[in-house]
């Protein structure tokens, strides 16, 4: 994107913000740089510390900024960018006829964060849940249908903040087939949900995900680190099997700023004889 500035008749305050975005954008202020201290804004503004300090509030709303409570504003260095691709899904299907020890070797942490598991503080939570309308007609059932649902969460070992959150559900009466799929001491599974589902006779044949938007409750921000004006991608992932039936729906949440999500869309190819 090219830098511009912000349009229309503009206030002291956001003329302040441009400039400075501008020496970031330009690379005049790296990564972990100081900005000018609020009297030298109002220095070289000739202007009021309320708009100084406005000014540097509109830039930690644009995430460019960190600092605060008696420590200097500097130039937010990037976040590390997690890509999240539809591939993925392919992907687990690939591992669900593959050895044990080949399946523990793969998983969000490993695949999607870059991590071994055991490099997390991982909190798994399972619970029978009736359906309410929203997830009945997710899953094309009646309101009330007892779901199992698991929850989890990574966290950073060292400071606490998520890594990763994401809720699951699954129709009880097909995994009740399979308890170890309930069982908490088994959350993880090597080769994820596709190969639970394998255990109980069910292929997935397609994965829809549904993706949204949305800015974060104050425990969001304080739960995943978030600097000011960060939004929340929420994307919520439908596996159907091979019978059309609705056999997981699972919701997620990822940091816009440290998320890239890409979708690969294969495309049939004309028949020859056309």
């Amino acid at each position: 994107m090219d830098t511009q500035r912000t349009p229309a008749r503009q206030s002291i305050s956001v003329r302040i913000a441009d400039d400075l975005r501008i020496k970031i954008e330009q690379g005049e202020l790296r990564a972990g740089d100081s900005l000018p201290t609020l009297h030298e804004i109002t220095r070289d503004y000739d202007t009021s510390m309320a708009s100084a300090r406005a000014a540097v509030a509109l830039l930690k709303q644009q995430g460019l900024v960190v600092g605060g409570r008696g420590v200097a504003p500097r130039v937010r260095p990037k976040p590390r960018r997690i890509e999240r691709s539809s591939e993925r899904h392919q992907a687990e299907k690939d591992l669900v006829r593959q050895p044990e020890d080949v399946r523990r070797g793969h998983g969000l942490a490993e695949d999607d964060i870059g991590d071994a598991l055991d490099q997390f503080s991982f909190e798994p939570r399972y619970s029978i849940v009736p359906a309410d309308i929203d997830l009945a007609d997710a899953f094309r059932v009646p309101e009330g249908t007892t779901l199992l649902r698991r929850e989890y969460v990574h966290r950073d070992k060292r400071t606490g903040a998520l890594d990763a959150k994401s809720i699951s559900w699954l129709l009880n009466d097909v995994v009740s087939a399979n308890p170890k799929i309930s069982d908490l001491k088994e959350a993880a599974w090597p080769g994820g949900t596709m190969h639970q589902l394998y255990t109980v006779g069910i292929e997935v044949d397609h994965v829809i995900d549904y993706v949204t938007a949305a800015m974060p409750t104050t425990v969001e921000i304080e739960e995943w680190n978030l600097v000011a004006g960060t939004p929340l991608l929420l994307v919520r992932r439908v596996s159907i099997d091979t019978n059309e039936r609705v056999v997981e729906v699972s919701d997620a949440q990822y940091p816009a700023d440290r998320t890239m999500l890409t979708f690969h869309t294969p495309l049939k190819r004309w028949e020859e004889s056309e």
